[in-house]
């Protein structure tokens, strides 16, 4: 690999080049990471030698201490192995749409979408918006974001499914306590060694403005673009584009990895119903619950995790319930 990264004709083909770049930075990471735990492991019971020698406990008791971490980040590392999927090393996309319940619904929905960006962003993955629609009287109705980093699709893909919340309603002046409900759809970003093809007749292109919240990621133009795929009745659009083409052509690509990831699921046998956006947004069919009130309580109804500190939680502090998710599914 080294030596094809260095033939000087390397760069004529771009997409070539990036996905060797791509393919050494994620070796690159690898190595990193091992080498790291590595010398952690050392640094923890050259400590603790030391302190046995001096018969310090302190010393032995912050050497026990520093293990401990370790073996948390060991597993995560041998979590991260596991992730040999087929699109597990790619960029992803984020789908977010809100439940039956106007208002409490749609602003549900944005706490989500707040809540993954901000885990993107604290794990270095860019974030970039690809659609949203704005809520009726706040929030969104429904949103699309592309994450964009090594492993975003393999850390995330189980976060697809029902999200509740349980709050006093802010939009309520009677302040009583309200049930939301928000799904979460995620599917990986293809490349093109993945050959997906979509028929011109088997699919529908609808054209209109874009109708976001405001804000640098968003466009009030009529270039906005929806692609539904007849026969499965998946659709897809994005309008983080001024340009009605540029538009489509993403639009087509996230159709293409919608279809893959439906292949995907079809050759691992998950019993998920879903792909055409048929399955209840509500009671019954819920991953995880967030309460704010009467309590403070995030559980995963999949892997029973639970987490006290919710606010924390939405803040992007997700990591608990990704990692037991991908272990409980290896």
């Amino acid at each position: 690999m080294n030596e094809q990264s260095q033939k000087p004709d390397l760069w004529e083909n771009p997409d070539i080049a990036q996905k060797i770049m791509r393919e050494r930075e994620h070796l690159n990471a690898s190595v990193n990471s091992f080498q790291a735990l590595e010398q952690a492991l050392n640094d923890s019971r050259t400590l603790i030698e030391m302190g046995e020698e001096e018969k310090d406990e302190e010393i032995i008791a912050e050497g026990e201490q520093d293990l401990k971490e370790l073996s948390v980040r060991v597993e995560r590392v041998r979590l991260e192995s596991l992730l040999s999927g087929e699109a597990d090393n790619n960029d992803c996309y984020l789908e977010v749409h809100a439940g039956a319940g106007g208002t409490e619904a749609q602003d549900w929905a944005l706490m989500l979408m707040r809540m993954y960006a901000r885990w993107a962003e604290a794990h270095h993955y860019k974030v970039e918006w690809l659609e949203e629609s704005a809520g009726d009287g706040a929030g969104i109705k429904s949103c699309t974001l592309k994450i964009v980093g090594l492993r975003a699709y393999g850390w995330l893909k189980t976060e697809n499914g029902v999200h509740r919340l349980v709050r006093i309603s802010p939009f309520d002046s009677s302040s009583r306590r309200h049930t939301s409900f928000a799904s979460i759809r995620i599917y990986p970003v293809i490349d093109d060694n993945i050959n997906i093809v979509v028929e011109e007749k088997d699919i529908r292109v609808d054209t209109y403005r874009s109708s976001g919240a405001g804000g640098q990621h968003v466009n009030t133009t009529d270039s906005a673009v929806r692609i539904t795929h007849l026969p499965t009745n998946i659709a897809v659009q994005c309008q983080n584009d001024r340009s009605q083409h540029r538009n489509r052509a993403q639009a087509m690509d996230m159709l293409k990895a919608r279809l893959f990831e439906l292949e995907l699921q079809k050759r691992e046998q998950v019993a998920q119903q879903d792909h055409a956006a048929k399955t209840d947004i509500g009671w019954g069919h819920q991953i995880r619950s967030y309460v704010l009130h009467p309590y403070q309580m995030v559980k995963d109804l999949r892997t029973s995790i639970e987490k006290g500190n919710a606010q924390g939680v939405l803040d992007g502090d997700l990591d608990p319930f990704l990692e037991a998710a991908l272990a409980a599914r290896v």
